[in-house]
């Protein structure tokens, strides 16, 4: 048990005496200082008890500030709501939010904390957004923003990107010598009989959600923080080289827009974009590009001997090697730099080798249970037939690469099916020598050294790292989409794009100013920060006294608040 007391002790300092409250208690039986406050000297405390004292606070009111604050500004630096507004028609109804305003709300919304428009009111009054914008909360129903989204065609979409594209790249000064492009897919909860909805289709998930109908969304974004220059929503069940195909056009429109910054784009796509039609129209356009190969659809490169490699640890890329030769794909000798990577190889090796245990113990299992049911010792149900266990050990072998490492064969004996496998060890063998930890690159960029091509390459990952963003399902959350109309839904794409182009401006803005930290860590502390009013009560019948603060800041808070400038958004 413990026991504390608070008392006021005088301390001589230099023969002067000062004054101190401290609170002391006695834990495990002895004496201890658990708290101390100066007041000061004799006189300072007398002069603070002879003014009056303040009235104590009757209500607080807590705002929503620092991460809201930091984006409206980067919003009002696009002119976002301008270049909406000069392309979208307004409405006729009673003189409110426009369009622009409305698609604003929402992609700050989706950047912060992402609600459904019919909670958006209540999160819109809860922020500073209340004074910073010439609106109420009731203006913000589900209804209201269903309204505004209507007016929001496809075409009008393209345009106003068009706009934003060539004012944020002037503004902000982007890196847009080198853009990558991508394309995923988003599930949706879409009912499976709404006919109305074309974009939401079966197809293959790359969130492993088989059951549900998905949507498709293409970007092309920086290197430069990902920051989003053009993006295309597409049905689901669409593969990633047809819907290259259809954005060729609009990619040469961006590039029209950006060529102005700069003499040279290289564009950089995987593996999936490969045709010959969207080569062909990559080689007509003003791009230059680097892409990557199927290795198992070039054996004569993967031959290559390892002794012709080149190592590129003297260019700082340790532990890997490149192998440069030429040979025509798509109906053009490109320049080809084929990659060994030791890292590469390692996490290839490890992957397979699980994979290859998981379906050993498969294997195993089954033959084990055929052999239980010719030996008599299982009788019951309905015997295993020849052709069944074939499609059953097909169906365990259909994972990449199995059907390559295996050798099964299904037989009869006494009418019963017999599963005899083993693991080819001569197969892993040329894999690990010929395969694993390689990547084959092909490029226009004739000029360019080995290291340079892997360079630009590598810097897929901030195409990857936007749909990341996007799938966070606390800030970003492109799902659940809430729509499910085609017209609608591209309009939540659109404004979630948007708040990944601020959010991505927001990383940026702050890396250059030498604080780098990632988005949710950025996003989080600057969520912390909140604006509170505090309500005094005055004399009897007096009006209420309001107070504005912020509320305590730690270092790392202190650091982005200051960073970015954000007591300019202070209410007076």
């Amino acid at each position: 048990m413990t026991y504390g007391m608070v008392s006021i002790i005088k301390k001589l300092v230099r023969g002067k005496p000062y004054y101190y409250a401290r609170e002391c208690r006695r834990v495990a039986g002895k004496p201890k200082i658990v708290w101390q406050k100066y007041l000061g000297k004799a006189e300072d405390i007398v002069a603070a008890l002879g003014q009056p004292q303040a009235p104590a606070p009757v209500a607080a009111v807590v705002t929503e500030f620092g991460a809201v604050a930091a984006l409206f500004d980067l919003a009002q630096r696009l002119r976002l709501v301008e270049h909406i507004d000069r392309h979208v028609r307004a409405g006729r109804g009673p003189a409110g939010p426009t369009v622009g305003n409305y698609l604003l709300v929402a992609a700050l919304n989706r950047c912060v904390e992402p609600r459904s428009k019919a909670q958006i009111a209540a999160w819109f009054d809860r922020t500073i957004l209340r004074r910073l914008l010439d609106f109420r909360p009731e203006q913000l129903t589900s209804q209201r923003f269903w309204d505004q989204m209507d007016r929001v065609s496809a075409e009008a979409i393209i345009v106003v990107e068009r706009d934003l594209t060539a004012h944020l790249v002037r503004e902000f000064a982007l890196d847009i010598r080198r853009v990558l492009f991508d394309a995923t897919n988003f599930f949706t909860f879409i009912d499976t009989f709404n006919e109305r909805c074309t974009l939401a289709q079966r197809g293959h998930s790359k969130e492993g959600r088989a059951a549900l109908r998905i949507v498709g969304l293409a970007l092309l974004v920086t290197a430069d923080f990902h920051i989003p220059l053009c993006h295309h929503t597409y049905p689901g069940n669409q593969t990633d080289s047809p819907t290259f195909a259809s954005l060729t056009d609009e990619l040469i429109k961006r590039h029209e827009l950006l060529s102005t910054e700069v003499e040279e784009i290289t564009l950089i796509f995987d593996k999936g974009n490969n045709s010959k039609a969207n080569l062909q129209a990559v080689d007509a356009s003003p791009y230059r590009f680097i892409g990557s190969l199927v290795p198992s659809q070039h054996p004569d490169l993967l031959a290559a001997p390892r002794e012709h490699f080149r190592n590129l640890a003297a260019e700082g890329l340790p532990g890997v090697s490149t192998y440069r030769c030429k040979k025509e794909v798509f109906g053009k000798t490109r320049t080809i730099v084929i990659t060994y990577n030791e890292r590469l190889f390692v996490a290839q090796s490890r992957t397979l080798l699980r994979e290859v245990a998981k379906k050993q113990s498969q294997l195993a299992e089954l033959q084990v249970s055929l052999q239980r049911r010719q030996s008599g010792r299982v009788n019951k149900g309905k015997p295993p037939t020849l052709a069944g266990t074939r499609k059953k050990v097909q169906e365990l072998l259909a994972a990449k690469d199995m059907k390559e490492l295996f050798e099964a064969e299904v037989t009869l004996a006494n009418d019963l099916p017999v599963l005899s496998y083993r693991f080819r060890e001569e197969a892993w063998q040329q894999m690990q020598e010929l395969r694993l930890g390689k990547t084959i690159l092909f490029t226009d960029q004739d000029e360019w050294p080995d290291a340079q091509i892997v360079r630009g390459y590598r810097s897929q990952y901030h195409a990857e790292d936007a749909f990341r963003d996007l799938k966070n399902t606390e800030h970003l959350a492109l799902r659940p989409q809430r729509h499910w109309t085609d017209q609608k839904i591209r309009v939540h794409d659109f404004y979630c794009v948007l708040a990944l182009t601020m959010c991505g401006l927001l990383r940026r803005e702050l890396h250059n100013m030498g604080v780098a930290r990632s988005l949710v860590a950025i996003l989080e502390d600057l969520g912390q920060i909140k604006e509170v009013c505090l309500a005094a009560a005055g004399r009897t019948g007096a009006a209420l006294a309001w107070q504005v603060t912020l509320t305590q800041m730690t270092e790392e808070q202190r650091a982005l608040y200051d960073a970015l400038d954000l007591g300019r958004y202070r209410s007076p």
